[in-house]
């Protein structure tokens, strides 16, 4: 876990699970100071989250001044990061948890719908934040390989017994998409599968990108997909 100096201040303010006006616009400055990039302020935010989880680990009753504190931070980080959407795109590397660390903090961050098209998902971390994100309300759709689905370790089956729409290509050839689709604003793609070997020893690549031409395209692709597709049942 790397310090920052926004780390720290939300750690500091979490003691007394409250985030004062004053401390509210210390973290503004903080968050917008025009040195921090935007794989900064994800980190910030799933930090944020981490603080509190650290807290509870073992306890069974949770403060809601607590989580009214984490609401209250969350939304303050994702107001700084809004000046980034109409920017350049990121791009991400493995071997390393970049990859999947860009990907689960996209899936905290979503807003409404999440469309996703890989050819495998076995990577338990982002299984358990695609779950964490659907039963936020925010709507899901997966398309998968069928070849995939019941490979040892594939989330799958898990996914779609929890009630996330998934379907899966049945054609003598692979599925072998790797994007995704958040609120229509953002895509990541690249040849990064969400797996843990995908992060622990291949080298591979996401971009993030905020392009309204490139993600109509991408857009385009996964609904004619989804028609394609048969549902999986699981």
């Amino acid at each position: 876990m790397r310090k920052t100096k926004i780390t720290s201040f939300m750690e500091e303010s979490f003691k007394n699970f409250h985030l004062s006006g004053e401390e509210k616009s210390e973290l503004k400055e903080l968050l917008n100071d025009p040195g921090n990039t935007f794989e900064e302020l994800n980190y910030a935010r799933n930090r944020a989250f981490d603080v509190v989880n650290e807290y509870y680990r073992g306890c069974e009753n949770i403060n809601p001044l607590s989580l009214k504190w984490l609401e209250n931070v969350v939304k303050t980080i994702d107001n700084a990061r809004e000046r980034f959407y109409s920017e350049a795109s990121e791009a991400y590397f493995s071997p390393g948890d970049d990859c999947a660390n860009a990907i689960i903090s996209l899936l905290r961050t979503a807003h409404s719908s999440v469309d996703i098209c890989l050819f495998t998902i076995s990577d338990d971390n982002i299984g358990r934040e695609i779950m964490e994100t659907y039963d936020r309300g925010i709507k899901i759709r997966i398309i998968t390989d069928n070849d995939k689905t019941n490979d040892r370790g594939s989330d799958i089956g898990y996914l779609s017994r929890k009630g996330i729409h998934i379907k899966m290509d049945t054609s003598p050839s692979f599925m072998h998409h790797k994007f995704a689709i958040f609120d229509d604003r953002r895509l990541v793609n690249g040849s990064f599968n969400w797996t843990r070997s995908a992060s622990k020893y291949n080298s591979e690549n996401i971009v993030v990108s905020y392009e309204k031409g490139l993600i109509a395209q991408f857009r385009n692709m996964f609904e004619k997909l989804w028609l394609e597709c048969v549902n999986f049942k699981g």
